[in-house]
C-alpha cells in the first residue's frame, strides 16, 4: 500500500544563508517531514503561493499540516497589533487560511502546529491571546510542559495520558472559533488542542511542537486519517 501524501506548509524567507549562497528560499525545519516519515506517510512542501491554487493543490494531497511560524497578523481576527508581536507575514497567512479552508471543504484530514492551531482558530472566526508568559522562557530554545487531554475528544482518544510536550509559543487562543472544541490545556489553563467534532473530516490543533519530540501519535494519527479517506 502506498504511504499518503502529507502536504506541510513553509515559511518564505528573504534572505537564507547555505554553502555561498544568500538567496529568498522556502525553509521549513527537518523535523516536520522526518516526524511524516516515521508516521508513515509521505511529506511534500507547500510554499507560499497564490491563494486561488490552494484547492488544486490540497485535491492532490492526502493529509495537510499547517506548521509553526510567524505571528498571525492581528488584523486577520479584527485586532490591533500589540508591542510584542511580531511582523507580520501577509503570503503566508493569505497562503495558509485558503490552505485551510480548502481542507476543511475537501474533507482532507488537517493538523495544525502552533501557529496552525491558532490559524485555524481564526480561520474559523476565532480570536488570539496576542502575549502570554511562560511558554516561550528562553528565545530561540524549546521549553516544555505537561499537557492533559480532555477525556472523549479526539486528541483524547490518540493520547489518552498527561504527557510532556515541547513548547515555544508567545500567543494562544482566546475566543474559539465556531464549532470549535479545546481538546487539551496546560496547567495555566491554555487551551493546548482543539478540534472540530461538528466537521465529518480529521481536524486537530496542538499548540506544541510534536516534530521536536519523540512522541509520534499525532502524527500517525494524521496520516492513518489521510490513508482511510
Amino acid at each position: 500500500m502506498s504511504r499518503p501524501l502529507i502536504g506541510v506548509s513553509t515559511y518564505l524567507e528573504s534572505g537564507a544563508r547555505w554553502g555561498v549562497w544568500e538567496l529568498e528560499a522556502a525553509l521549513l525545519p527537518a523535523g516536520y517531514p522526518r516526524l511524516v516519515r516515521r508516521a508513515g506517510g509521505l511529506a511534500a512542501m507547500l510554499p507560499p503561493d497564490d491563494p486561488l491554487h490552494a484547492a488544486d493543490i490540497v485535491a492532490r494531497l492526502d493529509g495537510l499540516v499547517i506548521a509553526g511560524g510567524p505571528d498571525v497578523e492581528p488584523v486577520r481576527y479584527g485586532a490591533e497589533r500589540e508591542p510584542r508581536t511580531g511582523p507580520p507575514a501577509r503570503e503566508r497567512d493569505a497562503w495558509e487560511l485558503a490552505l485551510i479552508d480548502a481542507a476543511l471543504a475537501a474533507g482532507v484530514p488537517l493538523l495544525g502546529i502552533c501557529r496552525g492551531m491558532q490559524l485555524l482558530n481564526v480561520a474559523l472566526g476565532g480570536t488570539l491571546v496576542q502575549h502570554i508568559e511562560g511558554h516561550a522562557e528562553v528565545v530561540g530554545v524549546f521549553g516544555g510542559h505537561a499537557v492533559k487531554p480532555v477525556p472523549g475528544s479526539l486528541y483524547g482518544g490518540v493520547v489518552p495520558e498527561e504527557t510532556f510536550v515541547p513548547t515555544y509559543h508567545h500567543q494562544a487562543v482566546d475566543r474559539l472559533g465556531e464549532g470549535l472544541v479545546p481538546s487539551a490545556y496546560a496547567a495555566d489553563g491554555t487551551i493546548e488542542a482543539l478540534e472540530l467534532p461538528t466537521h465529518p473530516g480529521w481536524v486537530l490543533g496542538v499548540q506544541w511542537h510534536p516534530e521536536m519530540g519523540d512522541d509520534v501519535r499525532v502524527m500517525r494519527a494524521l496520516v492513518e486519517a489521510a490513508a482511510a479517506s
